[in-house]
């Protein structure tokens, strides 16, 4: 029996966002963010409810303006799987000449994986890497599409234009990020074992709504 004395404070969607945010800098405090890069973190804490994890994430200097830069000239986003592919706002990225790309799932990487023993995650990583130069490469979920990428990076074989690595787990995922964090390229990620689909999506689309503001105060 659902309580009829309820009420909520409000059903108009932009209030909701905006209270939303206004709770999210009360209890967030002082922080050590950019002004670039507060819209991410707030952005990030939005969709997880979860100050801490917005604490954790860690940004390469060059990070915003690298991923702004790949969105206005319509690099590819590579995500790692389809769920972050799906929640990803594609009409803004169009707008560029943009889209989502998804490789795990494709029968050669599939194949390839199989005759190899190793996870459709790598394999995607190897291929995406030739397909996607300077694109954004974004790993909500699979730690080893992340290390796979981080060692190519090293060996000179793939050149994102900024790389958003923020997979969940227990296996191997903390460290993943703690190594992409040693990488001189632009980089979002975060401390620890949290992250996951919706924390990847809402880098993105913070970044390509920061690509048509930007855009806006040119004109």
């Amino acid at each position: 029996m659902t309580d009829q004395s309820f009420q909520p404070i409000t059903t108009v969607p932009h209030q909701i966002e905006s209270l939303s945010f206004a709770i999210i800098r009360e209890e967030l405090g002082e922080h050590p963010f950019t002004p670039e890069q507060f819209p991410i973190v707030q952005r990030v804490i939005h969709a997880s409810a979860d100050i801490e994890l917005g604490r954790s994430l860690q940004f390469h200097p060059q990070a915003i303006q690298a991923g702004i830069t790949a969105i206005r000239l319509g690099k590819p986003v590579v995500a790692d799987v389809q769920m972050v592919q799906v929640g990803i706002n594609k009409q803004r990225l169009a707008k560029y000449g943009g889209e989502v790309r998804v490789y795990i799932s494709d029968p050669d990487v599939v194949a390839e994986a199989k005759r190899l023993g190793t996870t459709r995650a790598i394999v995607s990583m190897r291929k995406a890497v030739r397909e996607a130069e300077g694109g954004i490469f974004v790993i909500g979920n699979a730690p080893t599409a992340l290390l796979e990428l981080i060692e190519l990076v090293r060996q000179g074989k793939a050149k994102p234009g900024l790389i958003v690595g923020v997979p969940v787990g227990f296996v191997s995922a903390a460290e993943s990020k703690a190594e992409l964090a040693k990488l001189d390229i632009p980089f979002i990620t975060n401390l620890g074992r949290k992250g996951g689909t919706p924390t990847a999506v809402a880098i993105i689309n913070a970044l390509s709504l920061l690509a048509e503001q930007k855009q806006g105060d040119q004109k």
